[in-house]
Order: C-alpha cells, then structure tokens, then sequence
C-alpha cells in the first residue's frame, strides 16, 4: 500500500494491497494504523454508504459536503472527478481525475467536491465519512459538465444538472474554531489575531458556559475543527476557600471538553499554568511532571493533564500574562499614575507573557499542525523578579524605579498584617503559596518556528497603548 498525492491539497490517491485466489480477493480498505503510519489523516468515520450503479455511464456529482470520506469500490470501475471548493484553499478550482478500481481508494478532504461515472455495469461505489448525514449541514456542488467524461453521462438526476458553474459557486468554508473565556485577556488578544476570520466563534460564560452540563450537545461539534479554552478560574488566592468552583472551571471543565475532542477528532487547545510547579525547578520544561503548592495550582495541574488525554491536543503551559484587561502591569501602571509607592516581592522568578505573543503562538501551532502535546508559552527575554518588572513599568511611566520597594514574600506578608493591625481589621488570610522560580523553557515551540517576543519591548508597547 502506498499513499499518492495529487494537484488538490489534501486529495489522496491509496493504492491498496489486494489479496486474489481463485476464490475472489480481499483487502483491507481502511486500516487506521497503517494508514495514519503512511500519512493520512485519521478522519474518524462514523458512517459507511454504498451507491450501486445498474449501468456503465451512470454519472453523479460533482457534490461538496462538510466531512471527510474515503471512496472506494467494492465491484467494478469507476471514473472519478474531484474539485477542490473550500474558501481560501491555494488549490481552490483545481480539477483531478482518476479511473478507480478495487485496488485503489481516494481520501476526499471536507470542501472537495466528488463525483464519478459508472465504466461498468453493476458497479458498487463505497464511502466511509466522519459525519452523519443532516438535511441542516452546508454543502455545496459544481456542474459535472466540467469534466471530459470518458462515457457519454447517463441517468443524471434534474439536481445534479442544476449544479452552477465553478465561477458561481458559493465555497465551502472552513471549520469553525471554537474560542471559550473570549472576554479575557488571552481571548482579547485572539479576537486581534483572528480578526475578520469568520470561521472563528468567539464566546463569553453567558453565551457557552463551560461547566454547563449539556455542553457535549451544546453544539454540532463535527462541524468544527478546534475548541481553544481560554476559560479559567483565575483567582489564586479565593481558590483556597473556593475550591469546589476552581476545580470545576479549571480541572472538571477541561476534561469533559477533552472528551468532545476525542469523540469528534477535535483539536483542542487549552491554557494550563506555571502554578502546577512547585518552583524548586530554576527552568521548567515540558516534561516535568505537576507538582503544584495551592490549590488553584491543583486545580490547573488535574485540568493540564485531563486536557492530555485529548489525542489531538495542545497544551500550553504559560506564565505571568499581561493584555487587555486587569493585570499585574496594569496594576503597578495605575500605582505609578497615582504616585503610589508599593512593595514588591524580589523572591518569585520569572518571564512574562505579553497576551498577543500566546495568542500568536497558539494559532502557530494550529496553522502549522504542530506535533501534538505540551508546549510552553511565554515571551521571551531574561527572567526577572516581580519586583524588576515593577520597576521596569514605573520606568516606563517616567517614573523612578526605586519608589519600588523591593522584599520578600516573608516580609510583605508581615506588612500586611502590621497594616491591618494599625487599621484595627481582622488579620487577613494568609496568601496562597506561589511558586519561587516561574521560568519555562521556550526550546520546544521556537523549535516549531515560533519565535516570541521580548517581553519588554512588548511592556514598552502595552504602555504606551495602556496611556493612549
């Protein structure tokens, strides 16, 4: 067996292994593995048809469908023609022809049109597709007359002689991408990167909430190509008391999305954190294993591994991200605005995330079909305390670093509660515990050819538009 590919983008030609006795013959006309080995994709079929066609110039098509299939024939021969309709393909109008017997089969890509004409009485044409059938789906055709049938067409039915021309036809559109938590700093940051890509469907809480119980029938999933979850619990410190709703945004959500992933072939994307360390690592790479100290930092670690057992998946750990919306810069911005002179903890270590660096990087990996698994994701540049990056924004709001007061995580804990002594309140809760060294290793996504940016010249940019 042997896999050919032809002038369409993604439209394969299998020549198959056919095993012949004087008993007939056998093949194995779809086997996942040896395939997936050759290079196919794993389209995942859910539904085998079968047209018989009585007599030789039987002809039908040319029909664009929203899945994939595999064409074969079980009895006969066929003629068949194949052009590419999909939105934006670089191989969009593109015409293939080919004669198919029983030792060759055709891996049809969603989008690309299918059609063929019976060369012999009898002849059984076979079709596996990764969708069900539904009068609801999109599709879409083109005229079989623009292909130079070898027989004269017969039996064409009234529909498909109505089939426009190439230059009217309406294209297929890609799968959508589904983006959760859009309305947070990582989902801002994509509606920049995606902007104007109608394919993608950018949704809040309200609109699909990701702990809602139905979500596995909350939307026609084959219908899509990808779930990124920028959803998260995010509260560090309120998910020491309020751990029930941390776990079930960050770990029980992931997962149940992880399964719709796997039970339609999804890709699905999800943003895991540095918190699932422990720290005592100077870099972390993929390959450590969780070992978080809160129990936020748990609940991120059991969602990063749920998100695993999706066999199509990206797992982006990332760290320290600041964007369009609430954040540690932002924070110190409006300190320095107000003359405020805060103290910073020096004992946590690492690199920050400029929003539009994850967004980049996580529509890298899904444009490049990246090898599927964990990636870290941050900016790049030197790893710092939070007290440089501190002094790196009041820097950059004409301020002078040293109205940053520089302690440990030990001592701005005891000013915090000599403060709510002073101001007789209640001691305040103890913080949660964060890890010391934050700093991810970016080796493995540059490697994809990916590079980041430095994360302070992209501060540099932040505020100056923060100002603007």
């Amino acid at each position: 067996m042997h896999i050919e590919s032809t002038d369409i983008d993604g439209l394969s030609i299998i020549h198959l292994d056919v095993h012949g006795d004087n008993r007939g013959w056998f093949k194995e006309n779809w086997q996942r593995t040896t395939m997936g080995q050759a290079g196919l994709p794993d389209f995942g079929p859910v539904q085998h048809n079968l047209s018989f066609n009585a007599s030789a110039g039987v002809t039908r098509g040319l029909h664009a469908e929203p899945w994939d299939k595999l064409v074969s024939i079980a009895y006969g021969k066929v003629f068949g023609a194949w052009c590419d309709l999909r939105e934006g393909s670089t191989s969009y109008g593109q015409l293939v022809h080919a004669e198919i017997g029983p030792d060759k089969a055709v891996f049809v890509p969603r989008g690309v049109a299918n059609g063929f004409q019976a060369l012999e009485d009898n002849t059984v044409y076979s079709y596996l597709v990764s969708d069900h059938w539904s009068p609801d789906a999109q599709y879409t055709a083109v005229n079989l007359d623009m292909v130079d049938w070898p027989l004269t067409p017969t039996e064409i039915s009234e529909k498909d002689r109505a089939h426009p021309q190439l230059v009217d036809v309406t294209p297929m559109p890609p799968r959508k991408i589904l983006v959760t938590g859009a309305d947070g700093q990582l989902g801002r940051a994509l509606r920049a990167v995606y902007k104007n890509a109608a394919h993608v469907e950018f949704t809040t809480r309200t609109e699909f909430d990701i702990t809602a119980a139905d979500i596995a029938t909350a939307r026609p999933w084959r219908s899509y190509d990808a779930i990124i979850n920028c959803a998260a619990y995010n509260d560090v410190n309120g998910a020491e008391t309020d751990r029930a709703d941390a776990w079930e945004v960050n770990a029980t959500a992931p997962a149940r999305l992880a399964a719709i992933a796997a039970e339609n072939n999804l890709t699905f994307v999800h943003v895991s954190s540095d918190y699932i360390f422990d720290g005592t690592q100077e870099v972390h790479t993929e390959a450590e294993l969780p070992s978080p100290l809160s129990a936020y930092g748990a609940s991120k670690a059991a969602g990063d591994t749920a998100a695993q057992t999706a066999p199509r998946r990206y797992v982006i750990r990332t760290a320290w991200v600041f964007g369009e919306g609430n954040n540690f810069m932002s924070t110190m911005a409006s300190l320095a605005q107000r003359n405020i002179e805060p103290l910073v903890i020096n004992d946590q270590i690492g690199r920050p995330t400029y929003a539009e660096d994850l967004a980049k990087g996580i529509k890298h990996l899904l444009d490049t079909r990246a090898d599927y698994g964990v990636y870290n994701l941050t900016s790049g540049g030197d790893a710092v305390g939070r007290d440089e990056i501190a002094m790196a924004v009041f820097i950059g709001m004409g301020h002078d670093p040293t109205e940053v007061h520089s302690v440990s995580t030990a001592q701005y804990n005891e000013h915090r509660v000599q403060q709510a002594t002073e101001n007789n309140q209640p001691a305040p809760a103890p913080e949660a515990l964060r890890p010391a060294a934050s700093t991810l290793d970016l080796t493995k996504i540059e490697a994809t050819g990916f590079k980041p940016s430095n994360w302070r010249s992209s501060l540099a940019l932040y505020l100056a538009l923060l100002e603007s």
